[in-house]
């Protein structure tokens, strides 16, 4: 069973996908070997992966146990070994009960809530007011003013403010990428803002929407949005999802007006106890 397989299997069970993009992309990149990270664990029984965990260089944890070898302490045990080695943080995509109880009986507690929000039907797309943007489809010339833009926009957010060159060849490579679904904010002949939508087995989603600081609060992000949905909608997409932070209040006010409701949560845990190799110093 190679790694891809098993995270499919996981979402298939569970309805939400254990491991983010990165660790997608790393399992892919990496069938058979051991994928570029920080932390990288399989478990096995056989040919069969029963468990696995695994973390980007600068990233929190993921981990899953296989449906057919769940409460056999497998996610206890791993955990355990990870604490041992030092992690202090682990995603738990959708928040499952599962996650939750691990995360009470382990002295996990909460830190960070990544919010999905979804819009449904096929209802008209809101008209933003006029904007001092044109908004234009992508023109691969266009790369390095968009990661300029998206490294200023994000430059607090722990994941999206590192996209480098190489991290988004490697998402326009992936089979669900669509120049024409990604949305670029001219002003003056300068890049200000893209939209960047993604459409994966039917479901559309807001990939990411993002405003150059000096050009907020001008209602760019509002007509990318719509530009961004409208594209969606003449490519038949009715459902489209996006993820927030639940304490983006702004943003959080922006995707409601347009319809977007909550449909499930990602939550950072962190552990606050001391790693084994602090109590020893202690």
């Amino acid at each position: 069973m190679k790694l891809a397989e098993f995270a499919t299997a996981v979402r298939a069970h569970d309805g939400v996908d254990a491991f983010n993009e990165e660790s997608r992309l790393a399992f892919a990149a990496s069938p058979v070997g051991r994928p570029p990270g920080r932390v990288h664990t399989v478990v096995m029984e056989g040919d069969t992966i029963v468990a696995a965990a695994h973390a980007g260089d600068d990233a929190p944890v993921e981990f899953a146990v296989h449906p057919a070898h769940r409460r056999r302490g497998h996610a206890t045990a791993l955990l355990d070994e990870l604490l041992g080695r030092g992690e202090r943080m682990y995603w738990a995509h959708g928040d499952l009960e599962g996650a939750r109880a691990l995360a009470a009986t382990t002295g996990l507690e909460p830190a960070r809530t990544l919010l999905r929000l979804r819009r449904t039907g096929s209802e008209p797309v809101p008209s933003p007011s006029p904007t001092p943007a044109d908004i234009r489809p992508f023109h691969p010339t266009d790369v390095l003013a968009l990661l300029a833009v998206n490294g200023r926009a994000f430059a607090g957010h722990p994941e999206q403010g590192s996209l480098d060159v190489a991290g988004f060849e490697a998402r326009a490579e992936a089979a669900w990428f669509d120049p024409a679904g990604l949305l670029i904010a001219e002003r003056a002949g300068q890049v200000v803002g893209f939209h960047w939508t993604k459409v994966e087995n039917g479901i559309g989603e807001v990939y990411v929407l993002g405003v150059d600081p000096q050009a907020q609060g001008l209602g760019i992000a509002k007509s990318l949005l719509a530009a961004g949905l409208a594209h969606l909608r003449d490519r038949g997409v009715a459902d489209v999802d996006l993820y927030v932070e639940a304490d983006n209040s702004s943003a959080i006010a922006l995707y409601t007006g347009f319809g977007f409701t909550e449909e499930a949560r990602d939550v950072l845990y962190v552990s606050t106890t001391p790693a084994t190799a602090d109590r020893d110093r202690a």
